[in-house]
């Protein structure tokens, strides 16, 4: 409990800085991100729970990283990150979820997340800022990637690639569990750097 208040603590400085830097009142951010007032004020104090949702719209309107929101001080050089120490960002009613591992720094930062899907359960995104390209590469079962209305299956072995500024879902497919590792990939730009 305490870990999920310290991080509920970090994603409120990251927000309001972020916004202070980007010179946007929380009406304007509000706006601009399709995020309530009343929910970014909590979030600005340290309240509430926010959603996957609700960080990439933030993130995407503010030009960074959702990890820029989430992540404290940089601890050294090399980062180990286990699995089982990152919460989920979502988790579906059927047990799927989807953990946001890390993200690298520098101009052009990439996030690398873990997903897992159970069968038929899906994941529908909104389109993110221009600029950005998400890759999956499934390690085991088999997914069905909607890109602008389009199915994709995408099966154990391999990866797909895609720009993220359109509308995508990802869906568990087959009778089994799905794995995957996404990279997104930030587009080049100083106020994408976390």
């Amino acid at each position: 409990m305490a870990e999920t208040a310290a991080a509920l603590r970090t994603v409120a400085h990251n927000v309001k800085a972020a916004r202070t830097r980007a010179g946007l009142s929380l009406d304007e951010l509000s706006r601009r991100a399709q995020v309530s007032k009343g929910a970014l004020v909590g979030l600005e104090k340290a309240q509430g729970n926010p959603n996957l949702t609700t960080l990439v719209r933030l993130a995407d309107t503010l030009g960074i990283s959702v990890s820029a929101l989430m992540q404290g001080p940089s601890e050294g050089r090399v980062r180990v990150v286990a699995a089982d120490a990152v919460a989920p960002l979502w988790t579906g009613e059927q047990g799927s979820e989807a953990r946001l591992m890390l993200t690298t720094s520098g101009p052009a930062p990439v996030e690398v997340w873990r997903w897992r899907l159970e069968p038929d359960e899906e994941y529908p995104s909104h389109p993110h800022q221009a600029g950005v390209a998400e890759t999956l590469s499934v390690t085991s079962g088999r997914m069905t990637l909607v890109v602008d209305g389009t199915e994709h299956t995408v099966k154990a072995g391999q990866t797909a690639t895609f720009d993220g500024d359109t509308p995508h879902t990802y869906r568990g497919a087959g009778n089994e569990t799905c794995h995957l590792i996404m990279t997104v990939h930030l587009p080049p730009g100083p106020a994408s750097t976390s």
